[in-house]
This record gives structure tokens, sequence and C-alpha cells, in this order.
């Protein structure tokens, strides 16, 4: 079926799962480790919309913080500065991020701040 994956990559933070993968939007099943956060950053040819599945979330959204719990979900505009962390010390946060745009390759990523080197 077109559009359907199961691409996973692993990343220092987690790992996430490619769901679907077609021209007009890509979703991911994102798994983060406790302690850890995703790189503060911005896209210039997609915008997200991120569902908390489980676990707890710290969303950074253009430098205001907001917490969100299983079942609470966010827009990332396009152009925003956003990162996700957990913040709980043993239990994984799972969201399902939905892009939209015009471009999903992980080259649409302008790194602000980064905890492993990679800006």
């Amino acid at each position: 079926m077109e559009g359907i994956t199961a691409d996973e990559s692993q990343r220092p933070w987690g790992s996430y799962t490619v769901l679907s993968d077609a021209d007009d939007h890509k979703v991911k099943r994102i798994e983060v480790r406790p302690g850890r956060r995703l790189s503060y950053q911005r896209h210039f040819r997609r915008a997200e919309h991120w569902f908390v599945v489980s676990g707890h979330a710290v969303v950074e959204l253009d430098d205001v913080a907001t917490e969100l719990s299983a079942g609470c979900s966010i827009d990332i505009p396009l152009g925003a500065a956003h990162r996700i962390q957990n913040p709980s010390a043993d239990t994984p946060l799972v969201f399902i991020e939905v892009q939209h745009g015009s471009y999903f390759g992980e080259d649409d990523i302008e790194r602000l701040d980064d905890d492993y080197g990679r800006c």
C-alpha cells in the first residue's frame, strides 16, 4: 500500500518509526528516553502536529515551555523553533508526529541547540 512504511531509526535521545510517508504528509511514532530531549530546531518546508500517547512532555515552542500529558497535542508552525523533552526519570515519552508541508526529509532541520553536538 502506498505511503505505508515501518522504517525505524535510533537517535541519542530515543527512536522513531515512520508509520506513513506520502507526498503530502509523513507520520512518525517517536519515543524519547527518560531525561532526554530532542534538539531545539526549526523547519522551513514543513509544519508538525504532536499528539502525546503516553508519558509526560515539556515542549519548548519559540522559547515558551508547555507541559503536555497523554491525550494532549500541540501544533508546531512552519519556521517555529521547537523541541520536546521527557522530564521523567523512569518512564518513556511516546508521541505521534504528523508532518505536513512540501518536503519531509531529515535535512530540513536547522538545529539551534543540541545536547549531542549535532549543531
